[in-house]
């Protein structure tokens, strides 16, 4: 049987890429400088692979960055809730100095030992590891022997490699994804591989925005 491959891609950057905040389900669109990362990575997966289908979260930020790579190949992009953004609550919109003003315990927990936190009002690491969990297999077994994209979040992207990778989830700081960083998730048949992870040689010429 021919392997099947996922080209995991984290979407462009926004204005709270540059001042961090929790953005969760907050709809902040990718910013120009995001744009042009977005058309480059489109570039850079049309040359090296052929894709067939392409998987993106519902916010805007990512709808735009993975048009772009659908584009590239006349495809269609569908939506898909398995990897929209982390809850993050009562944290949602802050920036990280006021969330340690009001939640300085359950921040330092987040930093530390992010498996064991439920954001307050939110999700927890585990709920969103079962989500796309489901939605990694669903995939597979649509897709059998083809390449497809699916276009996600930092949490939701770091989230899903864990899972592949059988790490638990207080790993999670571990796993790098800068913005619009493409990772492949391969299977056999056999086994689940990550045969690439945050790759960002496409965007060197940004160098100084890899974030």
């Amino acid at each position: 049987m021919n392997s099947t491959h996922i080209i995991l891609v984290r979407h462009g950057r926004t204005a709270w890429n540059k001042v961090p905040h929790f953005r969760g389900r907050k709809e902040i669109p990718l910013d120009a400088f995001g744009r042009r990362q977005a058309e480059a990575t489109a570039r850079r997966i049309a040359a090296s692979w052929s894709v067939e289908a392409v998987y993106s979260s519902p916010m805007g930020r990512a709808q735009e960055t993975a048009q772009a790579i659908a584009r590239q190949f006349d495809l269609p992009v569908i939506t898909d809730e398995a990897l929209l953004d982390m809850n993050f609550g009562d944290w949602q919109g802050k920036t990280i100095d006021e969330v340690i003003r009001l939640w300085p315990e359950e921040l330092r927990k987040w930093e530390c030992c992010p498996g064991d936190v439920v954001i307050p009002g939110g999700e927890s690491l585990a709920d969103v590891r079962a989500r796309v969990h489901e939605g990694l297999h669903r995939w597979l077994e649509q897709h059998r022997g083809q390449w497809i994209v699916a276009v996600g979040h930092a949490v939701v992207n770091r989230a899903l490699l864990l899972d592949v990778l059988g790490l638990d989830n207080n790993a999670f700081w571990k796993l790098a994804q800068r913005n619009c960083a493409v990772n492949i998730i391969t299977d056999t048949g056999k086994l689940l591989q990550v045969t690439l992870m945050n790759d960002i040689s496409h965007l060197q010429r940004y160098s100084r925005w890899w974030r």
